[in-house]
């Protein structure tokens, strides 16, 4: 491990009780930031209201830590909406932000638009598929961004069961996306949980950043803000343990397909191999081929945006 991330994992890499929440709060009191929490969401009625009802009893009821709760819905056909409004957010369909741009599919398109229907100095994303949800995971990625001047980004660590088994979820981060990071960016081989969909950032950067709109937008976010602010404006805590719904096998191939595409567009823009993956389902005449485009259109970041240089000014 080069002696930068060493040096870095032993002053930005954090655990949660090294910033007790009283702490947080009186630093959020002293400088005045505002926070906001986004839930992407597709179809998870069944997880994004006991998400929002536990930050609102525990992080705007008891202690004002959060000023805003935002569920943005990308198209769900279940009662996600409904649901996410019965427990207290604002939710916003993806559609109706920014529709001078037709919408693609993808969770990084959803966060993306996140920043024109948010006003928060820091915006802190959680994905809407999590169980038994602890507010300890939004405490402690915002907790560095409100006491610390100089953190500009925080990813959540944890440990991811899958079927019983400790530490063996995340198989595309272990699969794809370490070594990605290690071979072509070695000073964020640091980071345990690379591709997790729990971080906080202050707006001024995230506006700045490019978002691939599907998957590849951890990653991307993670190499951008490296060349952006530099390695020690990023930071990571630990905050125990998360359980989510696991996706199939296939579905992690085109997930680690668009993440190796992210990858490569900024590693060789002008040197671009196949963005399409072949996979293979069991038919009645044996296995037959299924070809997935896995080419990843980019939003620019949001300070180009006209609709968001208004509203600023405005």
């Amino acid at each position: 491990m080069l002696k930068e991330v060493e040096r870095w994992l032993s002053t930005r890499s954090w655990s949660l009780t090294d910033r007790p929440l009283h702490q947080i709060l009186a630093a959020k009191q002293r400088t005045g930031q505002s926070v906001s929490v986004v839930l992407p969401a597709l179809n998870e009625e069944e997880t994004v209201g006991e998400i929002v009802a536990v930050l609102r009893h525990d992080l705007v009821r008891q202690v004002p830590l959060v000023d805003e709760i935002v569920v943005v819905d990308s198209g769900s056909t279940d009662r996600t909406s409904e649901v996410a409004a019965a427990a207290g957010a604002r939710v916003v369909h993806r559609d109706d932000i920014l529709p001078r741009l037709p919408a693609v599919p993808g969770k990084g398109e959803v966060l993306w638009r996140s920043l024109l229907v948010t006003g928060g100095d820091i915006v802190c994303f959680v994905d809407a598929d999590l169980k038994e949800f602890s507010s300890d995971f939004v405490t402690g990625i915002v907790g560095p961004l409100l006491t610390d001047p100089g953190i500009d980004l925080v990813k959540a660590m944890y440990d991811r069961p899958l079927g019983g088994a400790a530490g063996q979820g995340g198989r595309v981060t272990e699969l794809m996306a370490r070594p990605l990071l290690n071979m072509h960016w070695p000073q964020l081989a640091g980071f345990v949980q690379p591709l997790g969909g729990e971080y906080a950032a202050r707006r001024s950067l995230l506006e700045q950043l490019p978002f691939p709109v599907g998957y590849g937008v951890e990653l991307g976010m993670l190499v951008d803000s490296l060349h952006l602010v530099g390695l020690d404006a990023l930071a990571q805590v630990d905050v125990g343990v998360r359980k989510h719904r696991h996706q199939d096998g296939q579905a992690l191939g085109r997930m680690a397909a668009q993440i190796y595409r992210t990858a490569q567009l900024r590693l060789a823009r002008g040197h671009l191999l196949r963005p399409s993956l072949t996979q293979f389902v069991r038919g009645p005449d044996g296995f037959e081929p299924r070809t997935y485009s896995v080419d990843t259109e980019e939003r620019p970041p949001m300070a180009e945006i006209r609709e968001y240089r208004s509203r600023r000014v405005a």
